[in-house]
Order: structure tokens, then C-alpha cells, then sequence
């Protein structure tokens, strides 16, 4: 089959190649991949920045999001069938939607929500998990509180306002003066241009952040935040909660802790918190979320289309910032399905 492989570790790593078709266990199902997204994700994991963590066997095909039709199913699946549409974010290690195929575990896959084609589905999973599991899991953002997400116009920024004003918060973000009407449209009740204002002299007394900027933007966003608020970065600097979210050895975990020592003394002198976030596959989260998309409460964004062959010059597209709102999709068939 054809597929875009990680062949090396950095910018030029990833090439077009022709690999086995996969096989799949006893508890995973084969998709047909119709469409897959392109995530900052892919560009970190490609340049090995989890390498130590995330020990891919190199080459091995990139991608984080999958929508598609099951063709095969294990011995033990159960609930999933040959010919269903379905999506999902598979899990760590066995990452591939950039391929004609991927075999994925069925806890990881969810039936694609009626109301979206499979093109709209691929843009979906793992920004709409992260957003749940910062927002629902971690956060615990409850009506009337106060949430500050960074980058609204973004592929995980865009979810992430329409689920917080799903569970009642009022919701401030950062963009530009391109897209101020469409965060608007998202659900923002407060729309701060970060070309034309500085967050933290206009916003205070936050219950949370979502910061996917990182940097001075992250110790910034610490200001924000009321005591004991809680800031959530998507781009690090990691923790040693991440470490143990992967298993990783103890000593990894102080690691983690001594590159994110700065941001959390700051913090911890400020009186509020911060968490490194690094989202997990959740095929029965992606359930309850295809609900939601279904009620018209989320909505896909999506910025761009681009056909398979193309996959190098949509993840170039993503990395120079070329990108105006919501994903870059990436679909193997040249119309909506």
C-alpha cells in the first residue's frame, strides 16, 4: 500500500513509500482510510521530539487522525463491523493515517458522526478529544467559570471554544483580526487581537488556560489566571505527569520536572497551577463527542483540502503558518464522501 513514512528524525524525514499492508490482532479492526488531518503532532513526532518516550521503530508511517471504512475485523471485536464508516485518533505507537490502511484497536475507534462526510470526520479526533480531556477530564469547567483559550482560530483552539461554551463557561480567546468574526461565531465572548492588545493587561480572574503557544505566552498566561487557577500547555514544557502518562522510567519523570521547573515556580509563586497535557485515544470519548457533533453543538473547521499525494506539501503548509482557521485534511479521493 501506499503510505508517507517517518524515514529519519527531522524536517526532511518524511518520504512517499510502498509498505505491507498491515496486520491486524485479535482485538483490531483494518480501515480503508478515506481522509486523515495534519496535527502539530506529526511535525514534533517526526522530528523525534518524543524519541525517548515515543520509541517508534523507524521507518513507520505518521499520522494522528483516521477517518475511513472497516475492511477486517479481529477474532475478539465486537461491536464493529466490515463496512462501517468510522474515526479515530489510534492510539501511541501505533499512529498511521497517512497510508492507504491502518490497523487500529478497537477501544480507539468510534462510529463517525452521521451529520459529517468522512472528510469533515478526519479533522476531528484528536482535537476534539484533547479539547474533552483538558476541558472535561482534567479542568472540570463548570458553568459560570471563566476560560481563556489561546490560538481560537486553531485546529484544537476552535474545538476547544465551542466545547467550553457547550459546558457553560464564558469563553475569551487570542486571534487575529482575520478570523475575530469566526471565533465569534464558535461561541468567544471576549476576542482579545493579539496584534493589536497584550492579553494580560485586559483579562483577569481565570479559572483556566489553554495555552498551545507556549513560551512567554505560557508565563504570561500564568498573570491571568485567579488563585488556585490552573494553566494547561499543549507545547510544553513537559512534566512528570507526562512521563507517567507513558509509562516511562522514574528518571524521565525528573527530567520532565527540571525542564518544566521555571513555568512552575512562577506559577506556584503567582498562587495558581500548571500541567503539561498530552492527550490518550479514547474510541468511547470519541462517541460521546460524534453526539455532540450530531446536535450541532461542535463543528468541524477546516482550512483546507489536500489529495494524498500531496501529504508532504499539506504538513509544509501547516509548519509555515499558512494555515488562516481550523485543519488541514488531507483525502484520498478527490470529493466528499
Amino acid at each position: 500500500m501506499k503510505a508517507f513514512v517517518v524515514e529519519k528524525y527531522g524536517k526532511d524525514g518524511v518520504r512517499a513509500a510502498d509498505v505491507p499492508e498491515p496486520a491486524i490482532r485479535d482485538g483490531d479492526v483494518l480501515v480503508r482510510v478515506s481522509a486523515t488531518s495534519v496535527n502539530p503532532l506529526d511535525k514534533m513526532v517526526r522530528n523525534g521530539e518524543f524519541k525517548r518516550l515515543l520509541r517508534y521503530k523507524l521507518p513507520f508511517v505518521l499520522g494522528h487522525d483516521v477517518a475511513g471504512v472497516v475492511t477486517k475485523t479481529g477474532s475478539a471485536v465486537r461491536g464493529v463491523a466490515v463496512g462501517d464508516e468510522v474515526y479515530a485518533r489510534p492510539r501511541d505507537l501505533r499512529i498511521g493515517g497517512f497510508a492507504e490502511f491502518i490497523a487500529i484497536d478497537q477501544d480507539d475507534v468510534s462510529p463517525k458522526p452521521e451529520s459529517l462526510t468522512l472528510r469533515e470526520a478526519a479533522a476531528v479526533p484528536l482535537v476534539a478529544l484533547a479539547s474533552w480531556q483538558i476541558l472535561v477530564d482534567r479542568a472540570h469547567v463548570k458553568p459560570g467559570q471563566k476560560v481563556l483559550i489561546h490560538a481560537g482560530a486553531g485546529g484544537l483552539g476552535s474545538t476547544a471554544i465551542q466545547l467550553a461554551k457547550h459546558l457553560g463557561a464564558t469563553v475569551a480567546t487570542t486571534t487575529n483580526s482575520r478570523t475575530g468574526e469566526l471565533v465569534r461565531s464558535l461561541g468567544a465572548d471576549i476576542v482579545v487581537d493579539y496584534a493589536k492588545e497584550d492579553f494580560s493587561k485586559v483579562l483577569s480572574g481565570y479559572d483556566l488556560v489553554l495555552d498551545s503557544v507556549g513560551g512567554a505566552n505560557l508565563e504570561k498566561s500564568l498573570t491571568v489566571l485567579k488563585p488556585g487557577g490552573l494553566a494547561i500547555g499543549v507545547v510544553g514544557p513537559p512534566d512528570a505527569g507526562f512521563a507517567g502518562q507513558l509509562g516511562a522510567p522514574s528518571f524521565m519523570g525528573v527530567v520532565m520536572n527540571a525542564l518544566s521547573r521555571k513555568v512552575r515556580m512562577r506559577a506556584k509563586a503567582l498562587g495558581v497551577r500548571y500541567q503539561f497535557f498530552f492527550m490518550q485515544a479514547s474510541g468511547s470519548q470519541l462517541r460521546e463527542l460524534g453526539a455532540l457533533y450530531d446536535s450541532g453543538r461542535l463543528r468541524p473547521v477546516i482550512d483546507r483540502t489536500f489529495p494524498f499525494d500531496q501529504t508532504p506539501e499539506a504538513m509544509a503548509y501547516v509548519e509555515q503558518g499558512r494555515v488562516t482557521a481550523g485543519k488541514v485534511v488531507i483525502s484520498m479521493t478527490p470529493y466528499d464522501e
